[in-house]
């Protein structure tokens, strides 16, 4: 990247102080993101993705304690007040939260939960707003928008309340949309309409958009660059091609040999990792990852593998050097 990253994370760790002992839900995480590009984060539930963005926004528990850096457009987002927080979150950095059914506030209609935001970070006036709302619901092609400012979310489908959860972080029109697992809890078709819908938002505004999922065929449609997590560390990043055509570390192999395949006459049985990730109360001494892994080797037991280059803007965090693909032909 030549141009200084829009957003830029360094060495970002959260722990969670708890009953039983420290959690560390992060660990020393580096993340950059350019201006227009998508950005994915892939993994399990419980690898650290949603807490690793929330925390840059100070959106974290009360129990967190989070360090290293997070700038966004070289301004430091950790040690930023309250109000200048506020002002970035909405107007510079959108956030489409994972549930569309409980992210919109039951009791508000529509058109209050839409220009709230606009009259906050903008200043503008309650018509000016309504009209700003109704061009938005329009951009993300919600029919009848002037009927749906005065419906509340209970009255909308899931899929329409997802729109209206992505035009409620875009009406500020910020520069960084995070869209936190932005299909879940909906139909197959409902979600190519919301891929497809923001791959349009950043053609249309030049939104950089970071994605977070556990769903690799998601990153397929929309993603630039892909960092894996795995136990709160990334183990492995690079370009859409180098993760799916040549990846490096034996998780994200496993994440691709659990994709279904349609495409045979037959489709073969899915393959489901074995084991569970561990304990982010008693990680392993060595590689989070060893216990789960058939290319294990001794050292991955003792050390924790560093992130190094193995190609130019491809990164993983593994001590295995051979070829990958042996495990999954012997299981076959």
């Amino acid at each position: 990247m030549t141009d200084a990253p829009l957003l830029q994370a360094r060495k970002l760790s959260v722990d969670f102080a708890t009953r039983e002992g420290i959690v560390r839900a992060v660990s020393e995480v580096d993340l950059d993101l350019a201006a227009g590009e998508t950005l994915a984060i892939v993994g399990e539930s419980g690898s650290g993705k949603s807490q690793m963005l929330l925390s840059m926004l100070g959106l974290v528990a009360r129990n967190a304690s989070v360090t290293g850096s997070a700038k966004f457009k070289g301004e430091e987002l950790l040690t930023a007040p309250e109000k200048r927080l506020n002002e970035i979150r909405g107007s510079g950095i959108g956030l489409v939260f994972q549930d569309p059914m409980t992210s919109l506030n039951p009791y508000l209609s529509i058109g209050l939960q839409l220009t709230e935001p606009v009259r906050v970070h903008k200043g503008v006036d309650r018509a000016a707003a309504a009209a700003q709302a109704i061009e938005m619901l329009k951009a993300v092609h919600i029919t009848e928008p002037e009927r749906r400012m005065r419906q509340y979310p209970h009255e909308l489908s899931g899929g329409m309340r997802q729109r209206v959860a992505i035009a409620m972080a875009l009406i500020c029109r910020p520069e960084i949309l995070i869209a936190d697992e932005p299909t879940t809890a909906l139909d197959v078709t409902v979600q190519a309409q919301v891929l497809s819908l923001l791959r349009e938002i950043r053609e249309q505004f030049g939104t950089a958009i970071i994605l977070v999922t556990h769903d690799l065929g998601v990153i397929a449609e929309l993603g630039d660059r892909v960092n894996v997590m795995y136990a709160g560390k990334i183990v492995e990043r690079g370009s859409v091609d180098d993760i799916f055509y040549n990846c490096r570390h034996p998780y994200t192999e496993a994440l691709e040999r659990s994709i279904p395949q349609f495409t045979k006459v037959r489709p073969a049985r899915l393959t489901a990792i074995s084991g569970n990730p561990p304990n982010p109360l008693h990680l392993p001494p060595g590689c989070a990852f060893a216990p789960r892994c058939p290319y294990r080797l001794d050292i991955c037991d003792k050390s924790v593998p560093p992130l190094e280059t193995v190609s130019p803007n491809h990164a993983k965090a593994c001590f295995y050097e051979g070829p990958l693909g042996t495990a999954a032909e012997l299981s076959a």
